[in-house]
C-alpha cells in the first residue's frame, strides 16, 4: 500500500501546484515499473478521492498541526493518508504503517515521528475534528467560495443537488452499437458475463459496477462504447440523415462522432485542434469499422480548412470549463479560475461565429459544453441569437423521461454528467 501512497501524493502535490492530474499520473507511471495494476488502480482511487475532498482533508490536517507544513510533498502525503482513513476508513494501524514507509520511501527521515503522530492523532480525535468541519461550508462542500456561490445564484432550486453530485463517483453508462445488436441483447451478454447492469434506454445501460472497458463483451469487436448518458443525446438531437454532411467541429475523443456514424451513413468531417487528441479519435473509429475525414484544425479558422461546401449538420462540442464533469475530472474545481469562464465565453463565440456561415439554410447546429455555467451555455446562445437574425432556437427533441433538464441544461444527477444543448436553425 506504501507504493500507491506515494504515487498518490506525487500526484496530489503535482495537481496542487497546477498540473493536470491524468497527465500527471501517466507521467507517473513509468517512474514505477515495479507498481502491479492493484497498485496503480489504488494509487488512482487514492489521487482522485483526495482531489475530490481536498478542502475538508486540508482543513482536517491543519487542526493537526501547530503551523502549516513547509513540506509540500508531506503534506500530501498527509492528505492521502487523512483521505484513506476519514473516508475509506481503511484500518488505522495499517494506513498509519504505510505512511511511515513511505516517508522512508522518500528519503524524508525527519518526517517519520510527525507523520506517526498526525495520524494517530486524527484517529483519536477523529469525532470532534470531523464534526468542527461542519461548521464552513465551503469546507464541506468541497469547492472553491466563488464556485459555490456561482452555482447558488445560477441553480437556486438545484445547487445542493449539482454540488454533491459532483463530488460522487461517476456513473459507467454503455452506449450499445445499433448497427450491430440492441441494447437488450447487449445487457444478455452482459448477464452472462455476470456483469450486472440497468437499461435506461434502448441503446444505453448503466452498470452497477464500473468495471475495465477490456472486461465489456465485444468491445474490440466495436459493440459497445463508454459514454455518458447526457452525452448520447447528441446523435438524438441532431438528427443527421444518410447522406448529409455532417461537421463535428471539436472532436476528441471521438464518442460523439462515432455515435453519429451509427445511426446513420453520412459524410462525416472530424475535425480537432489536437493532434494527438485527434489519434483518440481515429482510435475509436478503427475499433467501430466507421469512416470520417479527419483533419488536424482550428475551426475557427475556416480558410485553413474547409473546402467550401456547406453542411447539412454541424457540431460545436465547445472548450469549456468543464464545470459539468467535476466528478470525472476532480482536478478541474482546484485548476479553474472564475475569470476562466470568460475566456472560454470568448473561443465559444469565436467559433460559433465562424462556423454559422458553413451551415446550409435549413441546416442544424448543435452547440453542447459540459459546463453548467450560464456564462458559457445560455447566455452564449442568447447572446448569438440577438446578432444573428437568421438563427431559430429548436426545441430539442423529445429526450427519456429519466434525464433531468432544463432550458437544455442537463442538471448532473446519479444517471448523468452536467452537460447543456442548444439546437439552432437556419432560416
Amino acid at each position: 500500500m506504501h507504493l500507491a501512497q506515494t504515487i498518490a501524493a506525487e500526484a496530489v502535490n503535482q495537481v496542487l501546484a497546477g498540473r493536470n492530474l491524468n497527465e500527471v499520473l501517466l507521467a507517473l507511471w513509468p517512474r514505477y515499473p515495479q507498481a502491479t495494476s492493484q497498485q496503480k488502480a489504488q494509487a488512482q482511487h487514492l489521487s482522485y478521492g483526495t482531489l475530490r475532498f481536498y478542502l475538508s482533508l486540508q482543513a482536517l490536517l491543519n487542526a493537526l498541526v501547530e503551523k502549516p507544513l513547509r513540506d509540500d510533498a508531506i503534506a500530501s502525503l498527509l492528505l492521502v493518508a487523512l483521505y484513506q482513513l476519514h473516508y475509506d476508513q481503511a484500518p488505522a494501524h495499517t494506513v498509519v504503517n504505510q505512511a511511515v514507509m513511505a516517508v522512508m520511501r522518500m528519503k524524508k527521515v525527519w518526517a517519520k515521528g510527525l507523520v506517526n503522530a498526525v495520524l494517530r492523532n486524527f484517529s483519536r480525535q477523529q469525532v470532534a475534528l470531523v464534526k468542527a468541519l461542519e461548521q464552513d461550508q465551503t469546507t464541506t462542500l468541497n469547492y472553491p467560495a466563488w464556485w459555490i456561490s456561482k452555482v447558488q445564484n445560477q441553480y437556486p432550486e438545484h445547487w445542493q443537488q449539482i454540488l454533491l453530485t459532483g463530488n460522487q463517483h461517476p456513473p459507467m453508462t454503455l452506449r450499445v452499437n445499433q448497427s450491430q445488436l440492441t441494447g437488450l441483447a447487449y445487457q444478455q451478454k452482459l448477464q452472462a458475463a455476470n456483469i450486472s447492469s440497468q437499461l435506461l434506454d434502448t441503446q444505453t445501460l448503466l452498470l452497477d459496477q464500473a468495471i475495465h472497458v477490456t472486461d465489456l463483451p465485444g468491445f474490440n469487436e466495436g459493440e459497445v462504447s463508454v459514454q455518458d448518458y447526457a452525452a448520447q443525446m447528441t446523435a438524438r438531437c441532431l438528427d443527421a440523415q444518410a447522406n448529409m454532411r455532417v461537421l463535428d467541429a471539436c472532436a476528441a475523443p471521438g464518442g460523439k462522432t462515432c455515435h453519429i456514424l451509427e445511426t446513420a451513413q453520412v459524410q462525416m468531417w472530424a475535425l480537432d485542434v489536437s493532434e494527438q487528441r485527434l489519434a483518440r479519435v481515429n482510435s475509436n473509429l478503427q475499433r467501430l469499422n466507421l469512416q470520417a475525414h479527419t483533419q488536424v484544425a482550428d475551426v475557427a479558422k475556416t480558410d485553413a480548412w474547409w473546402d467550401g461546401q456547406l453542411f447539412d449538420r454541424i457540431l460545436l462540442d465547445a472548450p469549456c470549463t468543464a464545470s459539468g464533469v467535476v466528478r470525472r475530472h476532480v482536478d478541474i474545481k482546484w485548476l479553474r479560475r472564475e475569470s476562466d469562464i470568460s475566456s472560454f465565453a470568448a473561443q465559444q463565440k469565436e467559433m460559433l461565429q465562424a462556423l454559422w456561415p458553413l451551415l446550409k439554410q435549413g441546416g442544424k447546429l448543435l452547440y453542447v459544453t459540459c459546463s453548467i455555467f450560464a456564462e458559457e451555455n445560455e447566455l452564449q446562445i442568447n447572446n448569438f441569437l440577438q446578432t444573428h437574425a437568421d438563427a431559430l432556437h429548436l426545441p430539442l427533441l423529445e429526450l427519456p423521461h429519466n434525464l433531468q433538464i432544463q432550458k437544455g441544461q442537463f442538471i448532473p444527477n446519479e444517471y448523468h454528467d452536467g452537460l447543456f444543448y442548444a439546437l439552432l436553425q437556419k432560416h
